[in-house]
């Protein structure tokens, strides 16, 4: 399994964030069960109590969810055992997790607990790199150990509004909107692509491109940073498109 997510941002930066283990997720989930258990008994005790133990059924079927559901949407992503072990629901793009995916992810958790199900729930976590479960893959949600990403570095710094490498890349005369959208989708996705498939784009779009702009290639510098370079040049020239 993964231990690390890598996310580009929209200001390109490049964010890694920790994947939380099946472990420590174990372990949480058995806290917020106890929790969980623990407060809907004393909710059901307090309810016979007061002679409206109708209630009860309703509460030990639903509460679970309204817990999970509740604190993940309210909480950002964290329930009382996640925050005890320190970790996160997050979307699979390191966004705070929305109640929408909050929402669906707990509704399918049953999938991964029930009895006839519950090898296929541990088998989908033990092979998918990112130890999502079943609600996680249908959600687009992922569960992250610790608060902060780390920022491994900028290819394009955005916010500085000049790519360094910019004055090695030349005017771009006749350069097409066309080339550009390549290149942007290419520098975009980049990161989130395996290494075959960067060395098959950077062959075949980026160098081709290259070759008619008269950008050269640099000494130990990866073309994937000149091809951002190109992106926040033409861009700012032309305006994005």
């Amino acid at each position: 399994m993964a231990q690390d997510m890598v996310v580009l941002s929209p200001e390109k930066t490049i964010l890694t964030y920790r994947l939380a283990g099946v472990g420590s997720r174990v372990l949480a989930h058995v806290l917020d069960l106890m929790i969980c258990a623990t407060v809907t008994s004393m909710a059901v005790m307090g309810l016979s109590l007061a002679g409206v133990g109708f209630l009860a059924m309703p509460i030990v079927s639903l509460g679970w969810l309204v817990y999970f559901v509740l604190f993940e949407g309210l909480w950002n992503g964290q329930t009382p055992g996640k925050k005890a072990f320190n970790l996160r629901v997050a979307m699979v793009d390191g966004r705070p997790v929305t109640f929408g995916a909050v929402l669906g992810r707990n509704l399918l958790r049953p999938a991964d607990m029930l009895p006839g199900t519950y090898f296929v729930g541990l088998l989908v976590m033990f092979t998918n790199p990112q130890s999502r479960r079943i609600g996680d893959l249908v959600a687009q949600t992922v569960v992250l150990a610790g608060r902060r990403a780390i920022a491994r570095f900028t290819p394009a710094p955005h916010v500085l509004g000049l790519h360094p490498l910019e004055q090695y890349v030349g005017e771009l005369r006749g350069m097409t909107s066309e080339e550009y959208v390549a290149l942007r989708r290419l520098c975009d996705r980049f990161p989130e692509l395996p290494t075959s498939i960067q060395d098959k784009l950077l062959r075949e779009v980026w160098r081709p491109i290259a070759l008619r702009r008269g950008v050269s290639p640099l000494p130990n510098v990866h073309d994937v940073y000149l091809a951002e370079a190109v992106v926040m040049r033409y861009g700012r020239t032309h305006g994005p498109l």
